[in-house]
Order: C-alpha cells, then sequence, then structure tokens
C-alpha cells in the first residue's frame, strides 16, 4: 500500500486549519442489518498491519489491514481503505469530474503522498464517490474481515479552501449505512473536531494515529466510550499515551512505514 505514513504533516496541518464550528449532519439512520455490527473489544492487544499482514505478535485479538491483504485468522479484523483520497498514480482510476480541481481546472493533490483529492463537494458526486468505496467495502465483507477503517475523513482540515466538515460527514454517512448493510463496523479515522458527531455520522469506535503524542487521547476516548485503537509512530507519544490511557485503550506503537514484521525497519511497542 502507498497509502500508510501519512500522519505527522496532515495532523500537524489539521490542527492549524479546521474551522471554528459545524452544523451537525442529519440523524444518521441505522438499517435493519446495523443490530448484528459488532464492535472490536476494548483495551485489547492490537496490530496495526496496513503495510502488509504478518502473523499477529502473541496476545494480540485486533488487526488492521489493507483492504487487498486478507484477514488474520481467529482475529477482529479491521478493513483498511483509503477513502478520500485517490492512491498514488491511482487517479486515472476515476472519473475525471470526481478528483477536485482548483479554479485553473487542475487536479488537487495532497502534495507529501502523490495522492489525487476527490471532490465530495454535491451530493450526486459523494455518491458515485461512495459507490465505487463500497465495492472495497463489498470485498472486505466478503473476505471475513469484522470492520472498515475509512482514511482520510480529515481531509477538509488540510483544503479547507475547497472542503468542509458538512461535506466530509455526509460523505461519511454513505460509507456507514454500506458498511452496516454488509454486516461491518466502520472506524472513525483521527479528525477529533468531528469526533462529537460520531453517532449521527453512524461512526462505532474510533482508529487514532498518535494521540498520545497530540494529547487527544481523552477526546477520544470520552467520544467513543473508550472503544479506541490507538497506534502511535514516537517513543513519546507511546509513553503519554500509555501514561495516560493504558488501562484503557488499546495501544501500539509501530514504524512509520507500518511495515511487515522481519522487513529491515520494523518496530512494534506496546504499553
Amino acid at each position: 500500500m502507498n497509502s500508510v505514513n501519512r500522519v505527522l504533516s496532515r495532523r500537524s496541518l489539521a490542527t492549524l486549519a479546521v474551522a471554528a464550528t459545524m452544523v451537525s449532519a442529519p440523524a444518521f439512520t441505522p438499517s435493519a442489518a446495523a443490530a448484528t455490527v459488532t464492535p472490536p473489544p476494548k483495551h485489547v492487544g492490537w496490530d496495526y498491519q496496513i503495510g502488509g499482514g504478518y502473523t499477529p505478535p502473541t496476545g494480540v485479538k485486533v488487526v488492521s489491514r489493507s483492504h487487498e491483504d486478507v484477514p488474520a485468522p481467529g482475529m477482529y479484523n479491521v478493513c483498511y481503505i483509503n477513502a478520500l483520497q485517490a492512491q498514488e498514480n491511482a487517479e486515472g482510476d476515476w472519473d475525471s469530474d470526481l478528483l477536485l480541481r482548483d479554479s485553473g481546472g487542475e487536479v488537487v493533490y495532497d502534495e507529501d503522498w502523490g495522492e489525487a483529492i476527490l471532490d465530495i463537494r454535491t451530493d450526486a458526486k459523494r455518491k458515485r464517490i461512495a459507490a465505487e468505496l463500497n465495492t472495497w467495502i463489498d470485498e472486505c465483507a466478503a473476505k471475513g474481515f469484522n470492520a472498515v477503517e475509512p482514511d482520510n475523513y480529515d481531509t477538509f482540515t488540510r483544503f479547507p479552501e475547497y472542503l468542509d466538515g458538512d461535506q466530509a460527514k455526509a460523505f461519511m454517512k454513505l460509507l456507514s449505512a454500506h458498511a452496516h448493510e454488509k454486516g461491518l463496523a466502520i472506524a472513525q479515522k483521527n479528525t477529533l473536531e468531528l469526533a462529537p458527531d460520531r453517532a449521527s455520522v453512524g461512526l462505532d469506535f474510533a482508529l487514532v494515529e498518535e494521540c498520545g503524542e497530540w494529547k487527544e487521547c481523552g477526546d477520544f476516548a470520552e467520544a467513543f466510550d473508550n472503544n479506541v485503537l490507538v497506534v502511535e509512530y514516537t517513543a513519546k507519544g507511546l509513553s503519554q499515551a500509555c501514561s495516560d490511557w493504558g488501562s484503557k485503550l488499546s495501544i501500539v506503537r509501530r514504524d512509520m512505514e507500518v511495515l511487515p514484521k522481519g522487513t529491515s525497519g520494523y518496530l512494534r511497542q506496546t504499553c
């Protein structure tokens, strides 16, 4: 996957760029299938493997892997998808009008990762983009994953001149409804500013990068009743997360590239 290691610069920019207020999204109406959705267990060993799957370490009960991968046997499995941006060099997979463009007609890119931004500004485009991503969610369900992790919910914080939180929430509601219809729980990825709206959007738990580093774990814990999977990328972040929330949240430190075990540079630590 080329969509890992996106957190440091994105979260730094997000802190500076978020609008002060947001209008709440319409109430989420779950389908009948939503009653069968099961979020991950709380405060357990877990591992973040979106850079490539490997045998989970002893004590791990929850694993997140790319939708291109297969679930880890005997685990609660979360399926990662890049939801609001095209994969690097994959903008050609999308209809041209679904790529966000600037006033000169040029495609807007997240330059840090070489990913074209998807245009979620209208209801019609949100539905078309969601329809494509829902095929990935279908694959996650068919493979036996238990939940889905749509990344880049916070894209609007990095491109506030084009996008806003209401558009992001309206889009995520479409993915939530489909995931629930397929019996999958759905995670809120980062995006603390929209955590108060998690119920109206239909989000079941949180998967958060660097809440220890950014001192956000408590806010996510409150919003999601401690059902939070935390991944840190620095010793400082792990220490802070473990010191404050090691007795309540699921916490792991991974290397920034989220490399498979056995690869040079692989790192995994826990509280």
